[in-house]
């Protein structure tokens, strides 16, 4: 896709930055050397690109194997009109790093809030007194890291290159199988490709038993779940949609154009009181 397009025109993708983050190996792995990677300073700004046309694609973190969802994400995948068109899962491997060969003069540690969950039993056993400073990246985190003598960072390799740091302690994260997937987002979302996924995010009616109404559809249809994740409706969600009410976030396996999911989609409408489609989209490998 990524060559076939860079033909016409160059490809644009945003991403969470700036440079180093996960989110750019994450793209690097989807679409490869050929587009222009754009840094964001945040998710908001990788949402905002995208809708404002300045990005072809975004590439947005939603979940993580250790410490779950990305609750920004699903808000804004609930409020905005881009779809989900692809996913990347990537391999989370944390690096300890320091300007300096030694961590005897380290009196705190730098990482995004996220890193530091995934990494918090080795930090627990190895530095239970240094203090943990959350910042809005990784990469950001190996940046400060790189002008102060007296702090370490929690990164990954590439950011370790690019900022000139030391790996003192690598693979530090708590599950050797931490894994983060990513959501490629854009105005549209993909055709089938036999091997899919669809995401959707819906209500339920207030009455008793409405939860067991979003799920019998695709019990009827024989189709499968793989999430089910309830999050803060934020006021959306047709009448109702206020304090203490929820949205529940949805991934089945199959297209929304494969008739088992079009057939549940259909009676799921039906008994839901707010449903939006999110997209489908090929499933990633590993």
């Amino acid at each position: 896709m990524s060559a076939c397009l860079a033909l016409e025109q160059p490809l644009q993708v945003a991403y969470l930055g700036p440079a180093g983050t996960y989110s750019e190996s994450a793209a690097r792995k989807h679409f490869g050397s050929a587009p222009t990677l754009i840094p964001c300073p945040g998710i908001d700004d990788v949402f905002r690109s995208v809708v404002a046309r300045s990005a072809d694609y975004g590439i947005v973190p939603v979940e993580n194997s250790t410490e779950g969802a990305i609750g920004r994400t699903l808000d804004l995948l609930l409020t905005s009109p881009l779809k989900i068109c692809g996913e990347v899962n990537l391999p989370i491997h944390h690096n300890l790093m320091a300007s300096q060969n030694s961590l005897d003069k380290v009196t705190r540690i730098y990482s995004h809030p996220q890193s530091l969950g995934q990494c918090q039993d080795w930090l627990n056993r190895n530095f239970p007194g240094v203090e943990r400073v959350p910042v809005a990246s990784n990469a950001e985190a190996a940046r400060l890291a790189s002008t102060d003598e007296h702090a370490c960072a929690i990164a990954g390799e590439t950011a370790a290159a690019l900022y000139g740091l030391h790996i003192l302690h690598a693979n530090i994260e708590d599950d050797p199988a931490n894994t983060t997937r990513f959501l490629i987002i854009a105005s549209h979302d993909a055709g089938p490709s036999g091997n899919d996924k669809t995401s959707l995010v819906c209500s339920a009616q207030n009455k008793p038993g409405a939860v067991h109404e979003l799920l019998t559809p695709l019990a009827h249809h024989g189709v499968s779940m793989t999430r089910f994740e309830s999050r803060p409706s934020r006021g959306v969600g047709g009448p109702g949609g206020g304090q203490w009410e929820y949205v529940f976030y949805m991934d089945l396996i199959g297209h929304r154009q494969d008739k088992p999911i079009a057939n549940a989609l259909d009676e799921l409408r039906r008994s839901a009181g707010f449903i939006k489609e999110l997209g489908s989209y090929p499933q990633a490998g590993s």
